[in-house]
């Protein structure tokens, strides 16, 4: 590697934690102390760093604000990737439902600015949005796979990829809400809508 390169990775290594220092801080002020205590000056104080090290990675507080989105994407797609994987696709496709749910649920700051417009005025880019949704890959990956091996009807994966994602963000926000108590019907709705695609293998 050389010297030069050595540097180059530590130095890579070193912006990258402070950068997730910097995310964790702003997505924990979100969730505790709302919208308004997103300022640089907050974070930098709270982060323990300059306001200058906050423009020069984000540009600006919507810069930050799509970097807090893109992050809680990017932490499912981890979560989900972690999933081992089955030799039978509908069993690795009923395994990625659980790991979703804890997913959102573990982060109530990032999840809040996904999905339900908790900084006020942002709107994630269109590129965001693409970013956002290749999180899910995997499970139109899985689908396919479901669909390859009879278990689900011919169509495009992502229809029914989307489809069991609005079942199951409906069932989290009862969840977040305290409408829900536990899991059971987060089950219910997500096992119901791929139910719907069922093929018939008699």
């Amino acid at each position: 590697m050389g010297l030069q390169g050595a540097y180059a990775l530590g130095q890579r290594s070193s912006n990258d934690e402070l950068r997730n220092r910097l995310l964790d801080v702003a997505s924990r002020l979100l969730s505790t102390t709302g919208p308004e205590s997103l300022t640089v000056r907050r974070i930098s104080a709270e982060a323990v760093c300059s306001t200058t090290v906050i423009y020069t990675m984000f540009g600006s507080k919507e810069g930050l604000a799509e970097a807090l989105y893109l992050e809680g994407f990017e932490r499912v797609r981890r979560r989900l990737a972690a999933v081992p994987p089955r030799s039978d696709p509908f069993e690795f496709l009923t395994a990625l439902g659980p790991a979703y749910r804890e997913a959102v649920l573990a982060d109530p700051g990032y999840y809040s600015l996904m999905f339900e417009q908790a900084i006020p005025g942002f709107m994630p880019s269109e590129r965001a949005r693409t970013l956002a949704r290749a999180a899910l890959n995997i499970l139109d990956r899985v689908i396919a796979d479901c669909i390859a091996a009879g278990y689900l009807v011919p169509t495009q994966p992502r229809k029914i990829a989307d489809a069991v994602w609005a079942a199951a963000q409906g069932a989290l926000s009862l969840e977040r809400a305290g409408h829900l108590q536990d899991a059971k019907t987060y089950e219910t709705v997500t096992t119901a809508t791929i139910c719907c695609f069922l093929a018939d293998r008699s």
